[in-house]
C-alpha cells in the first residue's frame, strides 16, 4: 500500500477550555484519523485518502491529570480540599504520572499521523522538547533535558537546582498521537504543591515568569512555539492565516 503523505496541519487555538471538553475534542480528531487509516487499508493504492493533522493550543481551568503509569497517592488533596482549590481531577489515557494544568500555562496538543512525518515515538518526544527549548532560548533562557527524565528543564546541565518548566505526556496508536506538552508561562506554581509533579519528589517546578521575573504575553510565546514546531516537523499550515490569540 502506498501511503499518501500529508504534511499540512490544521492549527486551532481553543483559548481557555474545560479539560474534559478539550479531551473529548482530541479523542474525536484522533478517532477520525484512525478511521481513515483503517479504511485506507481496504482501498486500492490509487484511492488512498490523506490523513489529517491537527495542532491544538489552549489553556485549562485548574485541573490535575494522572497518566496510566501514575500513582493516585501523588495527588495530595482529598476531594474536599480539591474543591476548595477550585480544581478537578482526571485519570487519563496518556503516559506519565500526575501533573497540573491551569491558566497561564500553554498547552499544545498535536494530533498527528506520524506516517506523514516519521514513525519514531522517541524522536517525536525529543522534537516536542526541542521546540520548547528553542522557544525559551528566544527569551534568553537556557533549557535542556535531563537523562532519564521526560520534559524540559532549567539548569539541566550543572543540575545545582534543576527545575521543570515543561511537562510532556502523549498517547500514540497506529502512529497517531494525542495529548502533548504543557509549558509553564505565567502559571500559578503554588498548585504544584498539591501533587508530586510527574512523580518526581526531589526537583522543583518553575515558569517563564518566575525565571524572567516578569509576565510574558501568552499570544507572543504561543506564536514562537507554533513556529518552532512547524520548522522541526516541516509542517505546512492548512490555515496559515490563523493567528494565536
Amino acid at each position: 500500500m502506498n501511503t499518501v503523505i500529508n504534511k499540512k496541519v490544521t492549527f486551532d487555538d481553543l483559548g481557555l477550555m474545560d479539560y474534559q471538553q478539550a479531551w473529548d475534542y482530541q479523542e474525536a480528531l484522533f478517532a477520525q484519523t484512525i478511521a481513515i487509516k483503517t479504511q485506507n487499508r481496504s482501498r486500492e493504492s490509487n484511492e488512498q485518502v490523506p490523513t489529517p493533522n491537527h495542532l491544538l493550543f489552549c489553556q485549562h481551568p485548574h485541573v490535575y491529570t494522572l497518566g496510566k503509569s501514575g500513582k493516585p497517592d501523588h495527588l495530595l488533596l482529598d476531594p474536599l480540599r480539591l474543591a476548595e482549590k477550585d480544581a478537578v481531577f482526571y485519570k487519563i489515557n496518556r503516559g506519565g504520572d500526575i501533573t497540573y494544568h491551569g491558566p497561564g500555562q500553554l498547552i499544545a496538543y498535536p494530533i498527528l499521523d506520524l506516517d506523514n512525518f516519521f514513525t519514531d515515538i522517541h524522536r517525536y518526544m525529543r522534537f516536542l522538547e526541542e521546540a520548547v527549548i528553542q522557544t525559551l532560548a528566544e527569551y534568553g533562557l537556557e533549557a535542556g533535558r535531563i537523562p532519564g527524565l521526560t520534559g524540559v528543564w532549567i539548569d539541566a546541565v550543572a543540575q545545582r537546582n534543576p527545575r521543570k518548566i515543561c511537562a510532556l505526556g502523549v498517547k500514540s496508536s497506529r502512529w497517531v498521537t494525542m495529548h502533548g506538552l504543557a509549558l509553564n508561562v505565567n502559571t500559578d506554581l503554588s498548585y504544584f504543591g498539591n501533587i508530586v509533579p510527574c512523580g518526581i519528589a526531589d526537583k522543583a517546578v518553575t515558569s517563564v515568569r518566575q525565571e524572567l521575573n516578569r509576565e510574558v504575553p501568552m499570544a507572543e510565546i504561543a506564536e514562537i512555539l507554533k513556529t518552532k514546531l512547524a520548522l522541526l516537523f516541516e509542517m505546512e499550515w492548512d490555515n496559515s492565516d490563523t493567528n494565536v490569540s
